[in-house]
């Protein structure tokens, strides 16, 4: 989950509050779902929160939400936006592959160390979710008054203009940040750090993309900026640029940046992003609008509520609500504001309802049935098998369900599709919030190898078990996708092997009164003729072994590693 550093006492100046102690603070923040997981060298608070509210990935984002929630802002706030001096023209040389580019100008902006701090970290957060590590959206940052645009004149209009443009790898040469030496973009992405960390982005593209001024290029997106440009303190008027693959996206990433600035007390002035088939003015500030029952805020709350007290929580939730005319069920119109990236559907206005009243002041009922719920046969399954691993010397988990490719298939040596445990075909997510979770795991081993890759400073043995879900994608299945749960376990000591293994796999057996044949296999996840499969009652349910060398150096695991997953619908 994305973690944010916040400076409590900028958070007091931005709200308003220099009354609220930090522990004030702390529950506050709770209130809203933002969890406090620590504090920084240097003091500053850590938060986590879900990677849905984008907009809260900076401290001027966090007091927004906070202002809402103590009832000093109300309703959909947007910026007032002066009209353009700035237009960026969108050459038909712009690598296919990355052709969207968005803007906006910033005047006006106090940039202290604390907010210089914050606009960085906003901007790095955003490359890191929304941006999906600089890959689908890039932003630029750039001192204007260092800027030079020719003035437009073709068509009458008065103003400035850059040129987002494709250059040649060895084309023009320029001076990127933290170098002092001319370089060209091939040599960027060969001799600067930076360069070679973004370098998989662009360098297949036959040119690369580059935004120009008057005297030069000064922008290299998505790799890196020009010195020429650079930001600092100093910096009173500045040049925002957001390319990409998308144009919703870096409108959105562009939308967050704006809003943060302005509670900076800065003036948003707008910029024309001019396409060779049309002009797009630019920031994006239009209020969408979505339609919810208030018959379904109540049903899905649990409480009764007057319309007027619908308004006011929509309200204090930074939305707008108009009730619908007409003699049906009262429904509300909302307005959303323009940085909000998370509302999708009715339901997640229902729970920004849910968190303005408050979910502690929710009472807790029986449900209006006739039923009284009791625990599935999978639930008791699930919690006897917990319960016989914790008995057998392993620390129970719970991990994420969600994972990437490269994490479920490519770093355990298996490829999708192939008819071994973990091979299923993945059931991926179209539009995900980030590159790090873009399918469900086939297999949970993948997740507990992650976690000893994050426990490398711990002590050992580390003995790990998880039950949880899987998936993968079966055209046979009516929603497309099969699920199963599925127990997994590792051994991670200087002496682990298959028979440490299979030693406890027999004893979990062994308390669930099945047959259990491990018939030897070949896995690419496991060493050759250390693995087997798990056949229970005849079925062949999983897999189980000495985790592959190769596998353990992918993971930086430097002690032997023996592990074992099957189905947990085998011991039923």
């Amino acid at each position: 989950m994305p973690v944010v550093d916040v400076d409590a006492d900028e958070l007091r100046r931005l709200t308003g509050h220099e009354e609220k102690s930090d522990d004030e603070l702390i529950d506050d923040l709770f209130a809203l779902g933002l969890e406090y997981e620590g504090e920084t060298e240097e003091g500053e608070l850590q938060l986590e929160f879900g990677p849905d509210r984008l907009d809260r990935l900076s401290v001027e984002g966090v007091a927004r939400s906070l202002r809402y929630q103590y009832g000093d802002d109300r309703g959909v706030y947007v910026p007032n936006t002066n009209d353009p001096d700035w237009t960026i023209e969108v050459d038909e040389s712009v690598p296919d592959e990355r052709p969207y580019v968005t803007g906006a100008v910033i005047r006006g902006v106090d940039l202290d160390d604390a907010a210089l701090d914050s606009l960085i970290q906003l901007q790095e957060k955003l490359h890191a979710t929304m941006g999906r590590k600089r890959a689908k959206g890039a932003i630029g940052i750039h001192d204007l008054t260092m800027l030079k645009g020719e003035v437009l004149s073709d068509d009458g209009r008065d103003g400035h203009t850059i040129t987002y443009r494709g250059v040649d790898p060895e084309g023009d040469r320029f001076v990127p940040l933290d170098s002092d030496a001319e370089m060209t973009p091939a040599q960027v992405l060969t001799d600067h750090p930076t360069g070679e960390t973004y370098a998989p982005i662009v360098e297949e593209y036959e040119r690369y993309p580059a935004i120009y001024d008057e005297i030069g290029l000064f922008s290299f997106p998505p790799v890196i900026n020009g010195r020429r440009t650079e930001v600092s303190t100093d910096s009173r008027d500045l040049f925002v640029e957001l390319t990409g693959t998308d144009q919703w996206t870096i409108d959105r990433m562009c939308n967050v940046i704006c809003y943060a600035l302005d509670a900076r007390g800065a003036t948003i002035e707008a910029v024309e992003v001019a396409y060779p088939d049309g002009t797009l003015p630019r920031p994006d500030f239009e209020v969408e609008t979505k339609t919810v029952a208030h018959e379904r805020i109540e049903g899905m709350l649990g409480v009764d509520l007057e319309v007027e007290e619908t308004v006011d929580l929509f309200e204090r939730s930074g939305l707008d609500a108009d009730i619908e005319d007409g003699d049906g069920p009262t429904a509300y119109e909302v307005s959303i504001p323009p940085y909000r990236t998370d509302v999708l559907h009715p339901l997640d206005l229902i729970d920004d309802v849910g968190r303005a009243y408050g979910f502690n002041e929710l009472d807790p009922r029986y449900p209006d049935v006739a039923t009284v719920g009791g625990r599935h046969d999978r639930s008791k399954l699930e919690a006897a098998a917990r319960t016989s691993l914790v008995g057998l010397g392993f620390e129970d988990l719970l991990n994420f369900h969600m994972i990437s490719e490269r994490e479920n298939y490519e770093r355990m040596g298996v490829a999708p599709g192939t008819p071994v445990v973990g091979g299923a075909d993945p059931v991926t997510i179209t539009e995900p919030y980030s590159e790090d979770y873009t399918m469900l795991r086939t297999w949970a081993l993948p997740s507990l190898l992650m976690v000893l890759e994050n426990n490398t400073h711990r002590a050992y043995p580390q003995d790990l078990a998880e039950i949880g879900l899987a998936a993968g994608a079966d055209d046979d299945e009516n929603t497309g996708v099969a699920e199963h749960r599925t127990v997994a376990a590792v051994l991670a000591r200087h002496d682990a092997t298959y028979e440490d293994a299979k030693s406890r796999l027999a004893s979990l057996c062994g308390d669930f009164d099945v047959d259990l044949e491990t018939p030897a296999t070949e896995h690419p996840t496991f060493i050759d003729g250390r693995a087997a499969e798990v056949v229970i009652d005849g079925d062949t349910v999983g897999v189980i072994g000495e985790v592959h060398p190769q596998v353990l150096v992918e993971h930086d695991l430097e002690l032997p590693v023996a592990a074992f997953e099957f189905r947990l619908d085998a011991l039923a």
